[in-house]
């Protein structure tokens, strides 16, 4: 006899259903990718700390800066090669805004994400507070 919430068959075992796990990605999309054991996975939008930018700066400084000596080096080695000062001046004119150049792109800011909102709030298109024409009196 069957009472009330009973089902017909409850007690056959019901089979397993089949489960499949997805497979794990091959290397990390994230912030240092392909070394997961090494760093842990970034999980926040906040900016490199100020440290690390310093560090970037003062190696993309570095970096144009070491550029200097060789362009002097080789500019005295081309004209005990060539014999022809044009060469050699043009060597050293070019190495000469490299300092310059290497302080602005060490000074520059991080580029910015697709992600990052824009400050921009449209004031221009905003009327006035008081944009009415005024009467003029003549005294």
């Amino acid at each position: 006899m069957q009472s009330h919430g009973d089902t017909p068959g409850a007690d056959e075992p019901t089979p397993d259903p089949e489960v499949t796990m997805p497979a794990a990605p091959s290397s990390s999309r994230g912030y240092f990718p392909g070394a997961d054991a090494k760093h842990p996975v970034l999980i926040t939008e906040a900016a490199p700390s100020l440290d690390d930018q310093h560090r970037a700066r003062v190696r993309r400084y570095t970096i144009i800066m070491a550029f200097r000596i060789p362009c002097l080096i080789l500019a005295a080695v081309a004209y005990s090669a060539f014999e022809n000062p044009l060469i050699s001046i043009l060597i050293i004119v070019a190495s000469v805004p490299l300092p310059w150049i290497a302080v602005l792109i060490a000074n520059d800011r991080p580029p910015r994400t697709k992600d990052e909102p824009s400050r921009w709030d449209g004031r221009a298109n905003q009327i006035a507070l008081d944009s009415r024409p005024h009467k003029a009196i003549d005294g």
